[in-house]
């Protein structure tokens, strides 16, 4: 896997990232965090451990993301969260169905066949449904869980998709972008763990909101 980098956006996840890094130490990747220069103290949590930390210029989920997948070096890129819920050993399936299977963007999905979430709830399950339901519609998306951001894929082809979204909104328009320019995607079975502290940062009716008026800018773009 070295030829992976994992990028990490990580606000404010002081008790969370060390043991995400702890339990990645045995992969053989690369990897960025991505905060703000002023979060000390998640900053100062991961000092023992050997990763690139990258401070954000602007602000928001999505230009934590774009600043991060700028900074690759590597053939393949992943977004990995923070917080303890992604799986590193799905890392291996993914990435195979790029190097071996000529997929340029994998999505991780936790509603493909031997897939779970441990933190979805009713709310957000049903929101993530009409938002994949959407992307199959209106896009002709070939994925089942749009706004699940674990998400590995060819560095160089999603650099050139000029993605701008700075919020949450990144969720929709990578994939989106990825399809209108004939990117090949694919879903690949995801199970969600619990988060390991802390509590979610999308605020699901005001970020659902928003992302559904940026697919509708899309659709029309």
């Amino acid at each position: 896997m070295d030829n992976l980098t994992l990028v990490i956006p990580a606000k404010y996840e002081k008790e969370s990232l060390p043991s995400v890094l702890r339990e990645l130490e045995k992969y053989n990747t690369k990897i960025t965090i991505v905060l703000e220069e002023s979060d000390k103290e998640t900053i100062s949590s991961i000092k023992e451990f050997n990763c690139d930390v990258l401070f954000q210029k602007g602000k928001g989920y999505g230009d934590a993301l774009i600043q991060g997948i700028n900074s690759v070096e590597t053939e393949y890129f992943c977004i990995f969260n923070a917080d303890g819920s992604f799986k590193p050993e799905e890392l291996n399936g993914m990435l195979d169905l790029s190097t071996n299977h000529n997929y340029d963007l994998i999505f991780g999905s936790r509603y493909e066949q031997y897939s779970s979430s441990e933190d979805d709830t009713l709310i957000t399950f049903i929101g993530n449904k009409i938002f994949s339901l959407i992307g199959k519609i209106f896009f002709s998306l070939p994925i089942s869980d749009i706004l699940y951001t674990f998400v590995l894929g060819k560095t160089k082809k999603v650099n050139d998709l000029n993605l701008t979204s700075k919020d949450f909104c990144f969720c929709v328009e990578l994939p989106i972008k990825a399809y209108k320019n004939n990117l090949n995607l694919i879903s690949s079975p995801a199970n969600e763990r619990k988060r390991i502290a802390g509590t979610k940062k999308v605020n699901a009716f005001k970020d659902g909101f928003k992302i559904l008026i940026s697919m509708i800018k899309l659709k029309f773009s």
